[in-house]
């Protein structure tokens, strides 16, 4: 049925279009797919540590003591630091143990670090420690040989569903971060996705040699980007 609209005014009109489209939308949520703001962090050395070995190397019934918290929530690093000793008897002094505390006990190191402890560590998701290389882990109160768990921690975006859906990614696929600083533009290629809850935030994490490498202190820009073709390279 045709609508006389003569004689109708502008602001009438936008009026019954406004009330047609709440009609429309009535009982239809509005997403907003405007994703978190983006956080680069550089992870300095650190391990994590089972509760059994905390009270080994700190003590019987110690526990971690938050010293400053991290991004992600729940997460800090804490007090307590330990010395990362290699097959080549060099040490690593003051690592830093993060909390909580976790089911398996692991050591994450830059390269560098490795070369220093005569380490030769593979790039691994966090958590996937199989067939890696240990060390000897000291603390004040005792020390422990870790059979293995020593990685190379593989750069990686945290990204909640929503940052999942907004960049067009699952759990486990490559992305590429591009970093712009006073004369130094890189591309870092194989950022894997590492997918969890609605509570966790946005946050790629480098390691300290990536991190001097592209010049993340002063970044003018930093992009993260979906990684067309190719794979992350990490073990599935």
């Amino acid at each position: 049925m045709a609508i006389d609209v003569a004689g109708i005014s502008r602001e009438q009109v936008e009026q019954v279009v406004r009330s047609v489209l709440l009609r429309q939308l009535s009982g239809k949520p509005a997403v907003d797919h405007k994703p978190n703001p983006l956080v680069v962090n550089i992870s300095a050395r650190h391990c994590h540590l089972t509760d059994d070995h905390i009270e080994i190397l700190f003590g019987k019934g110690h526990t971690l003591t938050p010293q400053k918290w991290l991004y992600q929530e729940g997460y800090y690093a804490a007090e307590e630091t330990v010395a990362i000793v290699g097959p080549r008897r060099r040490m690593l002094p003051e690592v830093r143990v993060l909390g909580p505390s976790r089911g398996a006990s692991q050591v994450e190191l830059a390269f560098t670090d490795a070369i220093s402890l005569g380490l030769d560590l593979p790039v691994r998701i966090s958590g996937d420690v199989q067939g890696t290389p240990g060390c000897l882990i000291v603390g004040p109160k005792g020390s422990l040989e870790l059979r293995e768990g020593v990685i190379r921690a593989m750069r990686h975006v945290h990204m909640s569903p929503a940052d999942m859906a907004h960049f067009g990614v699952k759990n486990g696929e490559p992305m590429q971060l591009k970093v712009e600083s006073p004369g130094c533009t890189t591309v870092l290629d194989n950022l894997v996705v590492r997918g969890g809850d609605d509570k966790i935030k946005l946050e790629v994490h480098l390691d300290t040699d990536e991190g001097n490498a592209v010049n993340l202190p002063n970044a003018t820009k930093v992009d993260l980007l979906k990684q067309s073709g190719g794979s992350c390279g990490c073990r599935k």
